[in-house]
């Protein structure tokens, strides 16, 4: 039997306008230091769930998941059904919307202005399985009805009017393209086949369906039912490339509803324009967009229904005249490519529909360049691309983590974070915090509150926490210039070849501004930087992230020469030019031999000449920690000899400049290309089928796309180096792309242990991977990548949970997916400059991750490895080889 029951109905429009008549607020003004307009704001809005629009380009959003970030009434979290267990990360934790009510001022201190929450609707509270439970809140039963676990509707409206009383804004997280997980098919086909394709699966709850009318039309069997046409009676998505896979499969498992269908769109207008009416909202964040069709949301937002009509015009029917919904589409750009950005875009421009989509590509550059040590000119261009390709950057969130994704700080360093959320703050956009982020949270979603999963037992609010602060700084500087949330950036360098400088000046809004960040782990010389402003304009400095903000004044040719510290990040506010007659000539600077047009072999001499000077420093790619000291002859010229296994792509420009610190005056550029002489040091096969475990007896996951490509079968490994470069190749049995990885290949991660001959430390244990390495032997260096992650690491701090300290540069990841290959290229800076690799010992291992290495137990299911224990190894194949 279906269970077809009720959740009970939220009140009329007129019944809550008559209870709204006798509520009043008592909830307290926030403690933080807001802006004037803000307490303005929050002077007019208190007790109000309903408020005018913001400006959204101004906002600067907080992103907390329900259930992991405060439990402000325990006696909701156990609902009796095992879904509730605090050491398990997949079960609810207690977090409600009491708790967030509580923390209002935390967020509010911050310098965050709208709060947005995860799905707070009824959810299918474990899947049929009992594998995972509903804690995140994208698994619906009921869009029309709080569940359980997060409280009740009166609580959701306490949480509104706290919002609105300290000036801020409510954004609500929604699903419109499935339910839960009752609906199980075994292939795809016509809607008149579902019966002999499909059945019904009951969840722990006792249902069979969802607890809403008419989404509780699930039942293949019932011709009815089919009739209804409320879901696509279609099997999981096996190829996330397939555009019909995308839209009408099911997402994990999940009931795929036919947002084509009147009566899907009518039901999800009336569930979602109810929580505007009678809760407050302000916004919504629109989940799984790309699995929808594009023109679905003209009707959504702003169908001319009287009885449901679109929720643009609910929001406008109660003063909202700029009801702000922005979409998810999930995917990630290569280095200089827009394939994704442009999928993106076309959501924005089809009429009528999505005002705004999450930026998903910037939010893979900030990672590349400030977590992962890649070229600032891969940020560069994404800046450009944003601009060219979007009508209106200004109003798209971005981001540096979320819940989707693996936290910045689990492949980054605390330095590179503070960059990446610096250069968000400063570019157009909404800026969105991830909880948590401000308090130093590595792993995808911990819990804030003590007695939740993952927390350590003890609470994170500590608003003396050091990101914490350094947010307010960086929160405050957005919010204290227009220049940042509605300027336009014109980028006026970046790095080709390494991490290193990049600059960009804000024109627009109430101000001009200059922004300047080193991505390198070491100085870098910023030379000759044309700024497109005046001789003698005076920059006044107005951050910075370590130490005091300088002031500048820029040169006789409108240029600026600076040395930056090691991951560095200032900005200046751009005021009046001085006189002319104040402005200094420059130096006399160096000179540089102009260089070969053809691309360098190996190591190789430049020379110049530098009347006057006696010492030079000779700065590749803007380089200062590694400069070389040259001594100019007594006739003035130089020269010196440059090591090259740094430079590995030989399409990549390089620059050589010649500085002379004591005048602080450099030569004009000389740019190079460099092809290293890559020797072949070991190869080897690894057997077909051995992709099994340590003892032959793991199984893949169910899930399509596993079992049929055997993703994890290593059949060869080649190694090459040059000097102390290493250019790996991975041979496998099958690539998948199903799920659109920015990397090119998922399904499989790539866990690898490089052990150098002479090199004290070291260590044995494999993170997180529940086994040790073959033989005794130590690792100095561990790559971990998969279809999103490129994360290169140390053993200083490794041991059997913690994976090192990361370091950058992360390699190079080119795919062929006809070889079935995965190639990875280190420069000799990854490993700190060997002189070479030669008895180097690479150990290489397979699974897969998500956020952590996917789960293995002693039955498999559709996303967890079978076969073993929570305390086997993690490792479905591995193979060793020996650099001669």
């Amino acid at each position: 039997m279906q269970d077809r029951s009720k959740s009970r109905p939220l009140p009329s429009s007129l019944a809550w306008l008559a209870a709204l008549a006798m509520v009043s607020a008592t909830v307290p003004v926030s403690a933080g230091e807001p802006r004037a307009d803000d307490l303005h704001a929050g002077e007019l809005h208190a007790g109000k769930l309903h408020v005018a629009s913001p400006d959204w380009r101004d906002q600067v959003v907080y992103f907390a998941m329900v259930d992991r970030f405060d439990d402000g009434d325990p006696s909701n979290n156990d609902q009796g059904l095992g879904e509730y267990d605090p050491a398990d990360g997949g079960r609810y934790s207690g977090g409600d919307l009491r708790g967030l009510n509580r923390r209002l001022d935390y967020i509010r201190g911050l310098g965050a202005t709208a709060l947005w929450i995860t799905p707070p609707v009824a959810n299918q509270w474990l899947n049929p399985s009992r594998s995972f439970s509903g804690y995140h809140g994208y698994w619906a039963s009921d869009f029309s009805a709080v569940d359980p676990h997060y409280g009740r509707l009166d609580d959701y409206r306490a949480l509104s009017r706290g919002v609105h009383a300290r000036g801020m804004y409510l954004i609500q997280d929604v699903v419109v393209n499935h339910t839960g997980d009752w609906i199980a098919c075994d292939r795809s086909g016509a809607a008149d086949t579902a019966a002999a394709r499909c059945h019904l699966r009951s969840d722990p709850q006792g249902r069979m369906a969802p607890a809403q009318p008419p989404f509780d039309r699930n039942d293949p069997a019932d011709a009815g039912d089919r009739a209804a046409a409320t879901y696509h009676w279609t099997a999981p998505i096996a190829d996330y490339t397939d555009r019909r896979q995308e839209l009408d499969g099911q997402l994990a498992d999940l009931d795929d509803l036919n947002t084509e269908h009147p009566a899907v769109r009518r039901a999800l207008r009336e569930s979602y324009g109810r929580w505007i009416r009678e809760v407050g909202v302000d916004a919504f964040r629109v989940d799984t967009a790309f699995h929808v069709p594009a023109d679905f949301f003209a009707d959504f937002l702003h169908a001319d229904d009287p009885q449901a009509p679109g929720v643009a015009r609910v929001a406008a029917a109660t003063g909202r005249d700029d009801f702000l919904a922005f979409g998810e589409g999930f995917g990630s750009d290569k280095a200089f490519a827009d394939a994704q950005a442009r999928k993106l875009d076309g959501y924005m421009r089809t009429p009528g529909g999505l005002p705004s989509m999450i930026n998903f590509p910037l939010y893979g550059s900030l990672g590349e360049v400030f977590a992962r040590g890649r070229p600032s000119a891969e940020l560069a261009y994404r800046i450009d691309s944003m601009m060219a390709l979007h009508a209106d950057p200004w109003r798209m969130p971005s981001f540096v983590d979320n819940h989707d994704v693996d936290r910045f700080l689990a492949g980054g360093s605390e330095a590179g974070l503070k960059q990446a959320l610096l250069a968000m703050l400063t570019l157009p956009g909404i800026p969105v915090i991830y909880y948590g982020t401000e308090q130093g949270f590595a792993t995808q979603r911990p819990s804030m509150f003590a007695a939740g999963h993952g927390s350590g037992g003890r609470d994170h609010f500590a608003t003396d926490a050091p990101l914490y602060r350094y947010l307010q700084r960086a929160i405050a500087l957005r919010r204290g210039n227009r220049a940042f949330s509605r300027g336009r950036p014109t980028v006026l360098t970046a790095n080709a070849a390494r991490s290193g400088a990049i600059a960009w000046r804000m024109d627009g809004g109430d101000g001009r501004a200059l922004v300047v960040l080193n991505s390198a782990d070491t100085p870098v010389l910023l030379d000759r930087l044309d700024t497109g402003l005046a001789p003698g304009t005076r920059l006044r400095g107005v951050f910075a992230i370590d130490g005091d903000p300088r002031d500048l004044d820029v040169g006789a040719d409108g240029a600026l020469s600076l040395v930056l510290p090691p991951r560095s990040g200032e900005v200046w506010r751009v005021e009046a030019a001085v006189a002319a007659s104040a402005v200094e000539a420059p130096a006399s600077a160096p000179r540089l031999d102009p260089l070969p047009t053809a691309p360098l072999r190996g190591d190789f001499e430049v020379h110049g000449e530098a009347p006057g000077s006696r010492r030079l420093q000779l700065v590749i790619d803007g380089d200062l920690g590694s400069a070389q000291t040259v001594t100019v002859a007594a006739d003035g010229r130089w020269r010196a000899r440059v090591r090259s296994d740094a430079m590995i792509d030989p399409a990549t420009i390089h620059r050589v400049v010649a500085h002379d610190p004591g005048r602080g005056a450099s030569s004009a550029a000389g740019e190079f290309r460099v092809a290293l002489d890559w020797r072949l040091r070991a190869e080897r096969d690894d057997p077909a089928g051995d992709d099994t475990g340590p003892d032959g007896g793991y199984v893949y996951p169910t899930g399509p796309g596993w079992r049929a490509l055997r993703p994890a079968d290593i059949r060869r490994i080649r190694a090459w180096s040059a000097d102390g470069a290493l250019r790996v190749e991975i041979t496998m049995a099958d690539i998948s792309e199903a799920w659109h990885p920015a990397n090119g290949f998922d399904h499989v991660a790539f866990t690898a242990y490089l052990s150098l001959p002479g090199r004290d430390g070291g260590a044995t244990a494999m993170p997180q991977q529940q086994a040790r390495l073959p033989d005794g032997r130590r690792w100095h260096y561990r790559w971990r990548a998969h279809g999103w992650s490129n994360a290169l690491t140390t053993a200083d701090g490794a041991d059997a949970d913690n994976e090192g300290a990361a370091v950058t540069p992360v390699p190079t990841i080119a795919v062929d997916r006809g070889a079935a290959t995965i190639t990875a290229i280190f420069p000799a800076t990854a490993f700190a400059s060997p002189a070479d690799l030669a008895g180097a010992v690479l150990y290489i291992t397979t699974w897969d991750y998500d956020g952590g290495y996917r789960p293995l137990a002693p039955e498999a299911g559709p996303m967890r490895f079978g076969g073993g224990d929570a305390q086997s190894p993690r490792v479905m194949d591995a193979i060793e080889v020996t650099l001669e």
